[in-house]
């Protein structure tokens, strides 16, 4: 009896031209895809006009092409201001993303304008197909340059794995965090590739000088707002009414997340059921469960679903003299 399961044919026996369109699409290559970004294009067309600003994007676009062939890559595609491409290893993409920010950052100032650019890449398998790439890699290394912020590189950790020990030694762990739009926790880390001070500090208090920072939280609901800095160090938010930041939300636990001072950075804890929400400026929503993230810049926290909903519950947070 003949077989109408595309998956039963042996290698080489022709299949009917009714099944073929059902074969099951696998991977051809295991290829590093990156995402680089210019950062902050739309401003440079609202201060320079839109012939200088061009130019000073397309410049940056010509350097980091240049440096995905120099460590035998290929771009895929150029999408406004930023570039898709592949290279043939872990080691390749953090090697060359390092060099992209390098090469970035000696082009020259404009109009008092330094050009930056934020990168994000993920090691995995894909599908080749007419000169471009897809699968969940592409997905994933999106995902990592949609986290990143300007002169930053991020990456997963499985991709860290798969990088050699010197390389490895680069890098540090952010945390486990479920991305939006992926099922699983992706282990997200950093590659430092600038040396000095904030890499180069001692365990020791005594060698360690305090910025004068504060992290600020609003519930604009309430009309209310707290500090978190150096003399008052943590902060409990849930629906506890013994907790500082009373969350009213059902989908809030009684003590649903707690934010932290350490030194002069600032992190927020998820200790709830049904997890924290958290959008930092021009970043992906993250989902934090049981997990710990660095708060940057300003942003929302949502408690038990997406910050976006309508009528969602959220306070507001800004990180004030970083």
């Amino acid at each position: 009896m003949a077989t109408t399961d595309p998956n039963h044919f042996a290698p080489g026996e022709t299949v009917p031209a009714g099944l073929a369109n059902l074969l099951p699409v696998r991977p051809t290559a295991m290829l590093v895809v990156l995402f680089a970004d210019v950062v902050g294009s739309t401003k440079l067309y609202d201060t320079l006009g839109d012939a200088a600003a061009k130019q000073m994007i397309d410049e940056c676009l010509v350097v980091l092409q240049s440096v995905v062939l120099k460590y035998g890559g290929r771009l895929i595609k150029t999408i406004g201001d930023e570039i898709m491409c592949v290279l043939p290893s872990a080691d390749s993409g953090c090697l060359a993303a390092t060099d992209m920010h390098h090469k970035v950052m000696a082009l020259p100032t404009v109009s008092q304008i330094k050009r930056s650019v934020r990168i994000g890449f993920h090691f995995g398998p894909v599908i080749e197909e007419n000169n471009d790439v897809f699968g969940d890699t592409v997905n994933v290394a999106a995902r990592m340059a949609g986290l990143a912020r300007g002169m930053q590189i991020i990456t997963t950790g499985s991709t860290v794995a798969n990088m050699s020990k010197m390389l490895q030694a680069s890098t540090r762990n952010i945390a486990a965090l479920s991305v939006k739009g992926k099922g699983d926790e992706v282990s997200v880390s950093e590659v430092i590739w600038q040396g000095g001070e904030e890499l180069t500090m001692t365990t020791s208090s005594l060698a360690y000088t305090s910025k004068a920072v504060a992290l600020r939280l609003e519930h604009i609901a309430h009309g209310r707002s707290w500090v978190v800095d150096n003399a008052h160090t943590s902060i409990v938010l849930g629906r506890d009414a013994q907790c500082e930041v009373v969350i009213a939300d059902r989908n809030a636990s009684r003590q649903h997340a707690r934010i932290e001072c350490r030194r002069d950075k600032f992190f927020l804890i998820d200790q709830s059921t049904n997890g924290t929400f958290v959008v930092m400026a021009n970043e992906a929503e993250v989902l934090l469960r049981r997990e710990e993230i660095m708060l940057r810049g300003t942003g929302r926290i949502g408690f038990g679903h997406s910050v976006d909903l309508p009528d969602a519950e959220f306070v507001r947070f800004t990180i004030e003299g970083s």
